[in-house]
């Protein structure tokens, strides 16, 4: 049966999840090993402490933290409640944060108190003021963890405490009225190409589109699913948290990547699934302590990127032995989801593809005119279907720039379909270069420069140039292997591997990419170092 028609809303998701996987383990952080029952347990007493202090349905309530237990409570807690999830971005500055928080008029926030060094409490107040008076809306702010509140705040213990009078009853009864259509969360997009937009999306249509990724993927009960991708971007929460829910499968949250960590939870944990980006899977891959950690649990990677090189699906089936390696394409825009590989395809149509489209979801290219486009010709993609956003939050004028009126979401990303249907994501439209009147794809350029053997990964953007208009110009970080591998070397396999337009003029080796916490290459501050 489909999830949404199943569950109907993400808090009857929970209560479903704390009933039939009672017993098992449904979270372990730490020395922490918390069950299904128990997780429903605190999910309900953070509904109740939502109650009680006067959360009511619809409201925005914001959580910004790491991946943690508490943030799986905070969050499914304030759903429970009928309010709004609003997940911040752990690498948003004060004002950042302050910015969604007054956008989207959050009542409610959840802060981790330090992380990384960082007092996120101190960074709210540096950029709001003491007293929040640039936050008029927010009524009620809550430190997570253990840590002490400042005065006027309240600590997670003390929140919790609040809701001891609110009886289940209650709590039973505001989680039964919330409706498949109404709004469950605001995902902010990740900025790389412009000042974050807020997509708001529906209980149905997060559980219909991550029921489905949970079909593909072969996600099963008993599965223990390390969760590295940030809780604040849909593969965290939703391919996470609610697909582990739904499945009955064991969460391991970690707050950083750090490729040490992930190598040693997937031996003590017997980790047998792992979603995340390419950078992931390749810093695993190359990590000099990867030989002496059993990693032989592993039995599903999902990953997803413009560019996912074909030698690293090769190595994750070969060196690491996992049988399903799947690819995958999707946006806030459309709930996360969009394409994906399924587990008896073909080998090279992950290692090329992000797969076909989900049930009921169509996927187009058009040309600049919108002119649909034969399999082969790159355009714009566009996507009409179920899990398609209602709009950017109070933003009708950039609702109306990506939604036409005939339901396609215009994603400004280009792309390929083949005759099966399968599509590949070749770049942004902001990003392709026009280098002496041919139209260049970075994440293409990118893509076949990670084939030569010297290449861990690559990024490439466009620089000016006399003759030619715009040329590219290749960040690069060097493989293993490729230790000597020298500019002048790169250049000449390039003219050899790729036409002439598409073969970067500069290369430039780096000791790796700079990513934002979604691990998205952050293409604008690669500009600003071409351009200085």
């Amino acid at each position: 049966m489909r999830a949404d028609l199943e569950f109907g809303s993400i808090s009857q998701l929970v209560r479903a999840s704390a009933e039939r996987h009672a017993e098992r383990e449904a979270v372990v952080e730490g020395r922490t090993r918390l069950s299904f029952a128990g997780l429903g347990a605190r999910v309900a007493d953070a509904a109740a402490a939502c109650l009680a202090d006067g959360v009511r349905p619809g409201d925005r309530v914001a959580v910004w933290a790491p991946n943690t237990l508490d943030w799986i409570t905070a969050a499914l807690g304030a759903v429970t409640a009928g309010a709004v999830l609003v997940p911040l971005n752990t690498r948003f500055k004060g004002a950042e944060a302050v910015q969604v928080l007054a956008r989207t008029g959050a009542r409610t926030l959840f802060v981790t108190g330090t992380f990384l060094g960082t007092s996120y409490v101190a960074a709210l107040r540096r950029a709001a003021g003491e007293d929040l008076r640039l936050l008029p809306r927010l009524r009620r702010v809550v430190v997570l963890g253990e840590e002490a509140a400042p005065e006027g705040f309240r600590t997670w213990k003390e929140f919790l405490a609040d809701g001891a009078g609110i009886p289940p009853a209650a709590v039973r009864e505001r989680a039964g009225s919330i409706r498949p259509s109404d709004p469950s969360d605001i995902l902010f997009t990740s900025g790389t190409t412009g000042e974050p937009k807020g997509a708001v999306v529906s209980h149905a249509q997060t559980l219909r589109a991550f029921g489905a990724w949970s079909e593909l993927a072969g996600l099963r009960e008993g599965d223990r699913y390390l969760i590295v991708n940030p809780f604040f971007h849909t593969f965290g929460y939703k391919a996470g948290i609610l697909a582990c829910l739904m499945r009955g499968a064991t969460m391991v949250p970690q707050p950083v990547f750090d490729a040490a960590t992930v190598l040693a939870h997937i031996t003590a944990e017997r980790i047998s699934v792992l979603p995340g980006p390419p950078t992931l899977f390749q810093s695993l891959l190359d990590h000099p302590a990867r030989p002496g950690h059993d990693l032989s649990s592993l039995r599903l990677v999902v990953t997803g990127a413009a560019a996912v090189p074909r030698t690293l699906i090769d190595r994750l089936r070969g060196e690491l032995g996992v049988p399903e390696v799947l690819t995958a394409y999707g946006m806030s825009e459309a709930t996360g989801v969009i394409t994906m590989c399924r587990r008896d395809d073909p080998p090279e149509v992950a290692a090329t593809t992000s797969g076909r489209a989900l049930e009921d979801t169509e996927v187009t290219v058009v040309d600049a005119d919108g002119r649909w486009l034969p399999p082969g010709e790159p355009g714009e993609i566009l996507v009409r279907g179920y899990q398609v956003m209602s709009g950017y939050f109070e933003d009708p004028a950039a609702t109306a720039e990506v939604l036409d009126d005939e339901g396609w979401l215009h994603t400004g990303d280009v792309g390929v379909l083949d005759v099966h249907g399968n599509l590949t994501v070749t770049d942004r439209i902001k990003d392709m270069l026009v280098v002496g009147g041919f139209n260049a794809y970075p994440a293409e350029i990118e893509r076949l420069l990670c084939g030569h053997p010297g290449v861990a990964e690559a990024a490439v953007v466009g620089v000016p140039d006399a003759r030619l208009g715009e040329v590219g110009r290749a960040f690069v970080v060097r493989s293993a292997e490729g230790a000597g591998l020298t500019e002048e070397q790169l250049i000449a396999w390039s003219r050899r591997e790729m036409a002439n337009y598409k073969v970067p003029r500069e290369i430039r080796f780096v000791a790796a990419l700079p990513r934002n916490a979604a691990g998205k290459v952050r293409k604008g501050v690669l500009r600003e170092v071409a351009a200085e």
